[in-house]
């Protein structure tokens, strides 16, 4: 039982931490060489990020984002394995990295939208919830032209196709409260599109402002 907590607590320790290092400033400095906060606006924000690095920066970004929710679930998956908990192992390690995301240590806990950490979670558990996921908040986010929207509407499509193809019980109850906790994340946003105050993003002229994220 001792060294099944010691598991979960290292698992719950490393995701998290990853889930809140900022990938915007990760990328710029690994991928560009430049600290995004000491440069343009001096944020961390996607705005700041498209103005400096364009729509190539955001392809490299997207990768490094997948991968950096990747590690630490696929890492979740085999240390929990060790106690025959394989899937509920990646589950546990990415509601985790979920929960870094939106809740961020480094960033005072001011998070972003966790689409491509909880699209990676469905993935790792059954490819049809992950690349479900992936289309539907890229499809609801393009034609709403919100991000909230899309992150919205991935989260419920997560859930419905997690409860139609994931079996371990344990695995599934962890990939619904990772998608609940999106949904809770983004009910000020929610307000706001009921209310027709949601900032709409353009990629005809300079992102700006509309992308900076805001719950």
């Amino acid at each position: 039982m001792f060294a099944y907590i010691v598991l979960l607590l290292v698992t719950a320790f490393v995701a998290y931490l990853s889930g809140s290092i900022s990938t915007r400033r990760l990328a710029s400095r690994l991928l560009f060489h430049r600290d995004l906060a000491r440069l343009g606006r001096g944020n961390v924000w996607l705005s700041n990020f498209h103005r400096l690095f364009g729509i190539p920066g955001f392809i490299k970004l997207g990768l490094l984002e997948v991968v950096k929710a990747l590690l630490p679930i696929l890492l979740g998956g085999t240390l929990l394995a060790i106690k025959g908990k394989f899937e509920a192992g990646l589950a546990f390690a990415g509601f985790c990295v979920v929960m870094g995301r939106l809740w961020p240590l480094f960033n005072r806990f001011e998070g972003c939208h966790a689409c491509v950490a909880l699209a990676v979670a469905g993935l790792v558990l059954s490819p049809s919830v992950g690349i479900a996921g992936a289309v539907v908040a890229a499809a609801g986010a393009w034609a709403s032209k919100m991000f909230s929207v899309g992150a919205l509407l991935e989260a419920i499509i997560v859930i419905i196709t997690g409860i139609l193809v994931v079996d371990n019980e344990i695995a599934l109850r962890l990939l619904i409260a990772s998608a609940a906790l999106v949904i809770l994340r983004h009910l000020p946003a929610l307000l706001r599109i009921l209310r027709g105050q949601e900032p709409r993003f353009s990629f005809r002229r300079d992102l700006t402002y509309k992308l900076d994220e805001r719950f």
